[in-house]
């Protein structure tokens, strides 16, 4: 049988109810964005001055560079969870912004704009979520590798 997809959906309209939630969406995802920037400063901060913290404690304990957890790649590790957080912050900051630009001046093509940061927003969590678990099932299968193999 041949089924019709119903015109309907391409002639969707923001009304008035749907204009009032997006505005308040908007106004939270600029908070959150901006929180999140802060706390992507505050990790690289952190990184910054725990790193330099455990080197000179290793040091001082004579672990020296050779001990796996050195302030370098705590630095390192920091930074980087700092720049994978950046990045869906700056998208979600874009929904926010081009989201009240768009409802206040009714334009359609910043609509759209503000739509496709959060879409990008959306995929860079899953990206991110489907890779943990990628590592985690990697962890677990090791685990019982090694629990096997200890007998």
């Amino acid at each position: 049988m041949d089924q019709q997809t119903p015109t309907t959906l391409f002639d969707l309209q923001v009304d008035q109810q749907a204009s009032v939630f997006l505005a308040e969406s908007a106004r939270w995802a600029r908070f959150l964005a901006i929180l999140g920037f802060v706390m992507c400063g505050l990790l690289v901060l952190v990184g910054l001055f725990m790193g330099s913290f455990f080197a000179g404690r290793m040091s001082s304990m004579n672990m020296g560079g050779s001990s796996m957890f050195s302030g370098g790649l705590f630095t390192f590790i920091y930074i980087l969870i700092a720049l994978l957080y950046f990045f869906p912050c700056l998208y979600l900051f874009h929904f926010g912004s081009k989201m009240r630009t768009a409802l206040r001046n009714n334009d359609q093509e910043i609509l759209l704009e503000s739509f496709r940061n959060l879409k990008s927003c959306f995929k860079f969590y899953g990206i991110l979520a489907i890779i943990v678990l990628g590592f985690y099932a990697i962890a677990l299968i090791a685990a019982i590798l090694g629990a096997a193999v200890g007998r």
